[in-house]
Protein backbone atom coordinates (compact mmCIF):
# COMPACT_ATOMS: atom_id res chain seq x y z
CA UNK A 1 0.00 0.00 0.00
CA UNK A 2 1.33 3.70 -0.61
CA UNK A 3 2.64 5.49 2.32
CA UNK A 4 3.20 9.17 2.58
CA UNK A 5 6.88 9.30 1.28
CA UNK A 6 5.92 7.80 -1.91
CA UNK A 7 2.63 9.67 -2.72
CA UNK A 8 5.19 12.58 -2.00
CA UNK A 9 7.87 11.49 -4.18
CA UNK A 10 4.87 10.78 -7.04
CA UNK A 11 3.54 14.52 -6.77
CA UNK A 12 7.29 15.37 -6.86
CA UNK A 13 7.62 13.60 -10.31
CA UNK A 14 4.11 14.98 -12.15
CA UNK A 15 5.37 18.97 -10.69
CA UNK A 16 8.45 18.48 -12.27
CA UNK A 17 7.02 17.79 -15.31
CA UNK A 18 4.19 20.30 -14.95
CA UNK A 19 6.79 23.36 -14.04
CA UNK A 20 8.98 22.07 -17.01
CA UNK A 21 6.54 22.94 -19.05
CA UNK A 22 5.18 26.36 -20.69
CA UNK A 23 1.36 25.62 -21.66
CA UNK A 24 0.97 23.33 -17.79
CA UNK A 25 -2.41 22.13 -17.69
CA UNK A 26 -3.65 21.14 -13.84
CA UNK A 27 -5.74 18.90 -15.23
CA UNK A 28 -3.74 17.11 -17.40
CA UNK A 29 -1.04 17.08 -14.47
CA UNK A 30 -3.36 15.56 -11.71
CA UNK A 31 -4.54 12.83 -14.55
CA UNK A 32 -0.93 12.06 -15.07
CA UNK A 33 -0.37 11.32 -11.24
CA UNK A 34 -3.87 9.54 -11.33
CA UNK A 35 -2.22 7.39 -13.89
CA UNK A 36 1.34 6.84 -11.82
CA UNK A 37 -1.07 5.37 -8.45
CA UNK A 38 -2.57 2.93 -11.39
CA UNK A 39 0.78 2.24 -12.82
CA UNK A 40 2.25 0.98 -9.27
CA UNK A 41 -1.03 -1.43 -9.22
CA UNK A 42 -0.14 -2.92 -12.34
CA UNK A 43 3.11 -3.42 -11.40
CA UNK A 44 2.42 -4.88 -8.06
CA UNK A 45 0.21 -7.61 -10.44
CA UNK A 46 2.78 -7.85 -12.78
CA UNK A 47 5.47 -9.24 -10.08
CA UNK A 48 2.79 -11.52 -8.73
CA UNK A 49 2.20 -12.68 -12.18
CA UNK A 50 5.95 -12.81 -12.29
CA UNK A 51 6.28 -15.56 -9.36
CA UNK A 52 2.90 -17.35 -10.53
CA UNK A 53 4.46 -18.01 -14.25
CA UNK A 54 7.69 -19.29 -13.05
CA UNK A 55 5.70 -22.66 -11.67
CA UNK A 56 4.71 -23.18 -15.37
CA UNK A 57 8.17 -22.26 -16.70
CA UNK A 58 9.59 -24.90 -14.32
CA UNK A 59 7.10 -27.77 -14.94
CA UNK A 60 8.21 -27.03 -19.12
CA UNK A 61 11.75 -27.74 -17.96
CA UNK A 62 10.80 -30.75 -16.17
CA UNK A 63 8.70 -31.97 -19.18
CA UNK A 64 11.21 -31.13 -21.91
CA UNK A 65 14.03 -32.94 -19.97
CA UNK A 66 11.71 -36.40 -19.94
CA UNK A 67 11.30 -36.15 -23.66
CA UNK A 68 15.25 -36.53 -24.10
CA UNK A 69 15.77 -39.45 -26.71
CA UNK A 70 18.37 -40.36 -23.87
CA UNK A 71 17.25 -38.70 -20.70
CA UNK A 72 19.21 -39.24 -17.23
CA UNK A 73 18.37 -40.55 -14.21
CA UNK A 74 17.61 -37.02 -13.14
CA UNK A 75 15.65 -36.10 -15.77
CA UNK A 76 13.34 -39.14 -15.43
CA UNK A 77 13.47 -38.24 -11.50
CA UNK A 78 13.49 -34.64 -11.49
CA UNK A 79 13.35 -32.40 -8.30
CA UNK A 80 9.42 -31.51 -8.00
CA UNK A 81 10.20 -29.40 -4.82
CA UNK A 82 9.79 -25.80 -6.18
CA UNK A 83 6.84 -26.42 -8.52
CA UNK A 84 5.19 -28.14 -5.00
CA UNK A 85 5.87 -25.27 -3.47
CA UNK A 86 2.55 -24.64 -1.96
CA UNK A 87 2.40 -20.61 -2.12
CA UNK A 88 3.47 -20.38 -5.15
CA UNK A 89 0.63 -23.59 -6.36
CA UNK A 90 -1.75 -20.97 -4.91
CA UNK A 91 -0.73 -17.94 -6.96
CA UNK A 92 -0.21 -20.03 -10.16
CA UNK A 93 -4.10 -21.16 -9.66
CA UNK A 94 -5.20 -18.27 -8.50
CA UNK A 95 -8.63 -16.30 -9.87
CA UNK A 96 -8.87 -13.51 -8.20
CA UNK A 97 -4.95 -12.61 -9.64
CA UNK A 98 -6.00 -13.82 -12.71
CA UNK A 99 -9.18 -11.62 -13.32
CA UNK A 100 -7.59 -8.40 -11.27
CA UNK A 101 -4.74 -8.44 -14.41
CA UNK A 102 -7.14 -9.38 -16.99
CA UNK A 103 -8.87 -6.41 -16.15
CA UNK A 104 -5.49 -3.58 -16.43
CA UNK A 105 -4.29 -5.72 -18.94
CA UNK A 106 -1.11 -7.04 -17.56
CA UNK A 107 0.38 -10.52 -18.20
CA UNK A 108 3.78 -12.09 -19.82
CA UNK A 109 2.24 -13.49 -22.57
CA UNK A 110 4.92 -11.21 -24.52
CA UNK A 111 7.72 -11.39 -22.33
CA UNK A 112 7.83 -15.37 -21.80
CA UNK A 113 11.70 -15.73 -23.33
CA UNK A 114 12.62 -12.93 -20.60
CA UNK A 115 10.36 -14.97 -17.76
CA UNK A 116 12.50 -18.23 -18.97
CA UNK A 117 15.66 -15.96 -18.82
CA UNK A 118 14.67 -15.04 -14.98
CA UNK A 119 14.15 -18.38 -14.13
CA UNK A 120 17.69 -20.18 -15.86
CA UNK A 121 19.08 -17.24 -13.46
CA UNK A 122 17.00 -18.61 -10.55
CA UNK A 123 18.16 -21.83 -10.41
CA UNK A 124 21.52 -20.96 -10.33
CA UNK A 125 21.10 -18.45 -7.61
CA UNK A 126 22.33 -20.12 -3.80
CA UNK A 127 18.96 -19.40 -2.34
CA UNK A 128 16.87 -21.58 -4.94
CA UNK A 129 19.88 -24.45 -4.26
CA UNK A 130 19.82 -23.93 -0.63
CA UNK A 131 15.91 -24.90 -0.97
CA UNK A 132 16.16 -27.29 -3.83
CA UNK A 133 18.70 -29.67 -1.78
CA UNK A 134 17.52 -28.70 1.80
CA UNK A 135 15.39 -31.61 3.67
CA UNK A 136 13.23 -29.63 5.27
CA UNK A 137 9.10 -29.20 4.42
CA UNK A 138 5.93 -27.85 4.96
CA UNK A 139 4.25 -24.91 4.57
CA UNK A 140 6.38 -22.11 6.53
CA UNK A 141 9.52 -23.31 4.62
CA UNK A 142 7.90 -22.73 1.73
CA UNK A 143 6.78 -19.56 2.10
CA UNK A 144 10.17 -18.20 3.54
CA UNK A 145 12.03 -19.72 0.84
CA UNK A 146 9.68 -18.27 -1.91
CA UNK A 147 9.96 -14.96 -0.26
CA UNK A 148 13.48 -15.13 0.12
CA UNK A 149 14.10 -16.18 -3.71
CA UNK A 150 11.57 -13.09 -4.60
CA UNK A 151 13.64 -10.81 -2.54
CA UNK A 152 17.05 -11.43 -3.05
CA UNK A 153 16.97 -12.48 -6.78
CA UNK A 154 14.34 -11.95 -9.15
CA UNK A 155 13.66 -8.22 -8.77
CA UNK A 156 17.24 -7.56 -8.60
CA UNK A 157 17.54 -9.22 -11.95
CA UNK A 158 19.06 -6.81 -14.33
CA UNK A 159 17.07 -8.31 -17.29
CA UNK A 160 13.94 -7.68 -15.62
CA UNK A 161 14.58 -4.01 -13.99
CA UNK A 162 15.65 -3.19 -17.70
CA UNK A 163 12.29 -4.18 -19.07
CA UNK A 164 10.70 -2.44 -16.05
CA UNK A 165 12.80 0.82 -17.31
CA UNK A 166 11.64 0.35 -20.52
CA UNK A 167 8.02 -0.10 -20.19
CA UNK A 168 7.17 2.69 -17.47
CA UNK A 169 8.86 5.78 -16.25
CA UNK A 170 7.09 5.27 -12.76
CA UNK A 171 8.31 1.31 -11.97
CA UNK A 172 11.52 1.49 -10.72
CA UNK A 173 10.80 4.05 -8.65
CA UNK A 174 7.45 1.84 -7.68
CA UNK A 175 9.56 -1.08 -7.59
CA UNK A 176 10.33 -0.77 -3.76
CA UNK A 177 6.85 -0.48 -2.64
CA UNK A 178 5.48 -2.55 -4.63
CA UNK A 179 7.84 -5.25 -4.13
CA UNK A 180 6.84 -5.09 -0.29
CA UNK A 181 3.33 -5.58 -1.22
CA UNK A 182 3.74 -8.54 -2.96
CA UNK A 183 6.12 -9.98 0.21
CA UNK A 184 2.94 -8.92 2.34
CA UNK A 185 0.70 -10.75 0.01
CA UNK A 186 2.65 -14.22 -0.27
CA UNK A 187 2.73 -13.98 3.54
CA UNK A 188 -1.12 -13.48 3.80
CA UNK A 189 -1.60 -16.95 1.97
CA UNK A 190 -2.43 -19.49 5.12
CA UNK A 191 -2.14 -23.49 4.36
CA UNK A 192 -5.06 -24.79 3.08
CA UNK A 193 -5.94 -22.18 0.88
CA UNK A 194 -6.53 -22.28 -2.76
CA UNK A 195 -7.12 -18.70 -3.30
CA UNK A 196 -4.66 -15.44 -2.80
CA UNK A 197 -6.13 -11.91 -1.08
CA UNK A 198 -4.52 -9.21 -3.30
CA UNK A 199 -3.85 -5.61 -1.48
CA UNK A 200 -5.20 -2.33 -2.36
CA UNK A 201 -2.92 0.36 -3.51
CA UNK A 202 -4.85 2.39 -0.88
CA UNK A 203 -4.69 1.86 3.00
CA UNK A 204 -9.13 1.33 4.11
CA UNK A 205 -9.51 4.56 4.82
CA UNK A 206 -8.90 7.75 2.59
CA UNK A 207 -6.62 9.47 4.77
CA UNK A 208 -3.41 9.15 2.49
CA UNK A 209 -5.75 9.32 -0.79
CA UNK A 210 -7.15 12.88 0.74
CA UNK A 211 -3.47 13.75 1.33
CA UNK A 212 -2.37 13.17 -2.11
CA UNK A 213 -4.83 15.06 -3.44
CA UNK A 214 -4.88 18.11 -1.18
CA UNK A 215 -0.86 18.13 -0.86
CA UNK A 216 -0.95 17.82 -4.84
CA UNK A 217 -3.74 21.01 -4.97
CA UNK A 218 -2.32 23.32 -2.20
CA UNK A 219 1.52 23.24 -3.96
CA UNK A 220 -0.23 24.35 -7.25
CA UNK A 221 -2.73 26.68 -5.29
CA UNK A 222 0.62 28.44 -3.00
CA UNK A 223 2.96 28.31 -5.70
CA UNK A 224 3.55 31.80 -6.62
CA UNK A 225 3.32 32.79 -2.40
CA UNK A 226 5.84 29.90 -1.34
CA UNK A 227 8.10 30.78 -4.44
CA UNK A 228 8.39 34.72 -3.05
CA UNK A 229 8.78 33.02 0.47
CA UNK A 230 12.02 31.09 -0.58
CA UNK A 231 13.15 33.93 -2.68
CA UNK A 232 12.76 35.75 0.66
CA UNK A 233 14.53 32.85 2.54
CA UNK A 234 17.59 32.31 -0.16
CA UNK A 235 18.35 36.16 -0.60
CA UNK A 236 22.33 35.51 -1.24
CA UNK A 237 20.67 32.85 -4.35
CA UNK A 238 19.21 33.81 -7.33
CA UNK A 239 15.66 32.08 -7.79
CA UNK A 240 17.06 31.29 -11.03
CA UNK A 241 20.02 29.65 -9.39
CA UNK A 242 18.35 26.85 -7.25
CA UNK A 243 17.69 23.75 -8.89
CA UNK A 244 13.90 23.15 -9.95
CA UNK A 245 13.60 19.86 -7.85
CA UNK A 246 14.66 21.93 -4.87
CA UNK A 247 12.34 24.71 -5.75
CA UNK A 248 9.42 22.38 -5.75
CA UNK A 249 10.77 20.30 -2.56
CA UNK A 250 10.62 23.36 -0.70
CA UNK A 251 6.71 24.70 -2.04
CA UNK A 252 5.71 21.28 -1.17
CA UNK A 253 7.35 21.61 2.11
CA UNK A 254 6.09 25.09 2.85
CA UNK A 255 2.54 24.02 1.49
CA UNK A 256 2.47 21.04 3.75
CA UNK A 257 3.44 22.83 6.71
CA UNK A 258 0.86 25.43 6.48
CA UNK A 259 -2.21 23.02 4.74
CA UNK A 260 -1.39 19.91 7.36
CA UNK A 261 -2.30 21.21 10.83
CA UNK A 262 -1.87 17.39 12.11
CA UNK A 263 1.45 16.76 10.72
CA UNK A 264 4.47 18.01 13.08
CA UNK A 265 7.05 20.72 11.14
CA UNK A 266 9.73 18.19 11.83
CA UNK A 267 8.24 15.24 10.08
CA UNK A 268 7.62 17.56 6.95
CA UNK A 269 11.17 18.80 7.66
CA UNK A 270 12.64 15.47 7.83
CA UNK A 271 10.69 14.27 5.32
CA UNK A 272 12.18 16.84 1.76
CA UNK A 273 15.53 16.34 3.61
CA UNK A 274 15.19 12.81 2.80
CA UNK A 275 13.61 13.39 -0.50
CA UNK A 276 16.71 16.31 -1.58
CA UNK A 277 19.44 13.43 -1.20
CA UNK A 278 18.10 10.74 -3.78
CA UNK A 279 16.30 13.46 -6.15
CA UNK A 280 18.59 16.44 -6.45
CA UNK A 281 22.41 17.34 -5.55
CA UNK A 282 24.84 16.47 -2.53
CA UNK A 283 24.43 19.88 -1.58
CA UNK A 284 20.82 20.18 -1.49
CA UNK A 285 19.87 18.57 1.69
CA UNK A 286 21.31 21.41 3.64
CA UNK A 287 20.35 24.26 1.40
CA UNK A 288 16.90 23.19 1.62
CA UNK A 289 17.38 22.26 5.82
CA UNK A 290 18.59 26.15 5.95
CA UNK A 291 15.94 27.71 4.31
CA UNK A 292 12.78 25.78 5.42
CA UNK A 293 13.99 26.05 8.80
CA UNK A 294 13.93 30.09 9.12
CA UNK A 295 11.06 30.07 6.90
CA UNK A 296 8.84 27.74 9.25
CA UNK A 297 9.98 29.26 12.33
CA UNK A 298 9.31 32.60 10.84
CA UNK A 299 5.40 31.05 9.57
CA UNK A 300 4.78 30.10 12.92
CA UNK A 301 5.78 33.08 14.63
CA UNK A 302 3.20 35.60 12.22
CA UNK A 303 0.49 32.64 12.72
CA UNK A 304 0.72 31.72 9.16
CA UNK A 305 1.52 27.56 10.52
CA UNK A 306 -1.00 26.47 12.96
CA UNK A 307 -0.44 22.77 14.45
CA UNK A 308 -3.07 21.25 16.28
CA UNK A 309 -2.09 19.05 19.24
CA UNK A 310 1.22 19.12 21.36
CA UNK A 311 4.76 18.67 20.48
CA UNK A 312 3.30 19.60 16.29
CA UNK A 313 5.74 22.86 15.99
Amino acid sequence: MLNRRHIRIKILHILYGFYQTEDSDYVKAKQALDHSINKMHELYLLLLNMIAGLQGIAIDRIETARKKHIPTQEDLHPNTKFVRNAPLRVLANSKNLQKSSEEVGVGWSKNQELLRNMFRNLIEDEEYTNYMTSDDRGFKHDKESLVRMFRKNLVNQKVFQDMLEEESIFWIDDLDLASSMVIKTIKTIQEEEDEVTLLSVWRDDDDDKDFMEDLYAQTLAQGTENEALIKEGAQNWELERIALTDKILMKMALAEAKHFPSIPLKVTLNEYIELSKYYSTDKSHSFINGILDQLFFKLVEKGDIVKIGRGLV
